[in-house]
């Protein structure tokens, strides 16, 4: 399966934001956004110019970095967004906030959605007591997310919900910390999503 292999931190200083694929590095002076804060590469700190395709296309590309997808994947969830009733670039937010590693990430059992894909992946997650290990799948409410016992002392999910304080539970979901396990209470929500995005420049772009 094709990754990004590549210092995640240059995805954050391309998109101009903090991206939180580090973790808890993100939140301390060594993040590369508070170093260096223009653009990668012996052009960044150049002022171009931007035409509204590379607006569009820059939108794109951020929201997939923020969620780990690839393109096929990313092209594939907007398409599920389409075909469902309703405002499709808030449904397509609300897709990708549903998928299990966004959602292991989101109840704070790891520190970042890379690291909450690997766990799933290898087994560590359940969904309602059974071993769920597609980062694909999509939540419902109701839904038991749970650390498998055998996993919950693993050292990068006890840091990972010391860290989880600072960041906080959504609204949509409930966290018991004894048990490592976290229920969905309702769908999540467009205002539940409150990185700086602007997903109608990432419909009209699909839309050409």
């Amino acid at each position: 399966m094709a990754r990004h292999t590549e210092s995640v931190c240059r995805l954050c200083r391309r998109e101009n934001l903090k991206l939180f694929l580090k973790g808890e590095r993100c939140y301390t002076d060594k993040c590369a956004i508070e170093r260096r804060n223009y653009p990668p590469g012996q052009h960044g700190q150049a002022r171009p110019k931007f035409s509204a395709y590379s607006i569009q296309l820059r939108e794109k590309q951020k929201v997939k970095r923020i969620y780990g997808l690839l393109e096929n994947q990313f092209r594939r969830t907007f398409a599920e967004a389409a075909r469902i009733k309703g405002i499709t670039g808030e449904t397509l937010l609300i897709l990708l906030e549903r998928r299990l590693d966004s959602t292991t990430y989101r109840l704070g059992f790891a520190s970042s959605r890379a690291e909450a894909r690997s766990l799933v992946r290898h087994g560590h997650i359940l969904v309602n007591g059974k071993r769920v290990n597609i980062p694909s799948y999509f939540v419902r409410v109701g839904d038991v997310v749970s650390v498998k016992e055998q996993s919950r002392q693993m050292t990068r999910v006890l840091s990972a919900m010391e860290g989880s304080q600072r960041r906080g539970v959504p609204e949509w979901a409930e966290v018991d910390r004894d048990t490592f396990s976290g229920r969905i209470k309702l769908l999540p929500t467009r205002s539940d999503i409150t990185m700086p995005i602007n997903e109608k420049l990432i419909v009209e772009l699909y839309s050409k």
